[in-house]
């Protein structure tokens, strides 16, 4: 149900329960958090791309809790570390990148709005539709979409539970690059690509402070700043960055 596969760099997870259109019960759960564990105690892996397996005709990148087995032991689709879909609710420390080519909807989105990065295509869409069905978005899209596309944005689209295109959410901010339809995986692996040629060390210390400015103040967060950039001049990656720069060739990152 949870595919995991490391290519380099690269950790890849990969939504795999088309018949259920990547519906969320507690073996996905399960599958997933043991599936960031993997990539998070693995050194030689910097990025982590998610994505969706093809679910045929029409795209669907996750339609969020089974609602099927909803009650019933094998619904119970949190863990005690990750939360919803064992990922929600994580502590990470590598970026996440999301790659949506279809609907994320009710926990799909929410799963989308737990990634740092998103990569979505012109066919993707979000939604949080829980008050269709008398629930609510319990796993983070009710902060997390206000603070990802404004108050007003995302007011709408919860108490209206319709979705919103791939286009609007590049316009809004919750997606950082929008590509053509079938493209986003391409797209996403690009961007993963880049982000993992850079120092590990450096990557992790400006996702810590970028993540924290939600809500911290200026003073805890130039204290963050001013902790990383400490952190950096004393690493051994520092003194590689800068003998590759004066070299003209690439860096061979070590993560100290």
């Amino acid at each position: 149900m949870i595919d995991y596969d490391r290519q380099g760099r690269l950790g890849l997870i990969t939504l795999n329960r088309p018949e259920a259109r990547h519906a969320i019960n507690r073996q996905m759960a399960a599958e997933m958090e043991a599936a960031i564990d993997r990539a998070e105690a693995d050194a030689d892996v910097r990025v982590v791309v998610l994505r969706a397996a093809s679910t045929g005709n029409r795209a669907v990148f996750c339609s969020g809790q089974d609602l099927k087995s909803l009650g019933t032991p094998e619904g119970n689709s949190s863990t005690p570390r990750g939360g919803f879909a064992g990922l929600v609710q994580r502590q990470r420390t590598k970026p996440l990148i999301a790659a949506v080519d279809g609907l994320a909807t009710a926990g799909g989105c929410e799963i989308v709005l737990a990634c740092d990065l998103v990569v979505a295509s012109t066919q993707a869409s979000f939604g949080l539709a829980e008050v269709t069905r008398n629930l609510v978005a319990a796993a983070g899209g009710l902060f997390r979409l206000p603070r990802a596309i404004g108050r007003a944005a995302a007011m709408d689209a919860i108490l209206t539970g319709e979705p919103i295109s791939g286009e609007r959410a590049h316009q809004l901010g919750m997606v950082s690059r929008l590509v053509g339809a079938g493209e986003a995986e391409a797209a996403a692996l690009d961007l993963a690509a880049v982000i993992g040629a850079n120092g590990p060390l450096a990557v992790q210390e400006s996702r810590r402070v970028v993540l924290a400015a939600d809500d911290s103040d200026d003073e805890s967060l130039w204290a963050m700043s001013h902790d990383a950039i400490g952190r950096m001049l004393r690493s051994d990656d520092l003194q590689e960055g800068l003998r590759a720069f004066a070299e003209r060739r690439p860096p061979e990152w070590t993560g100290r």
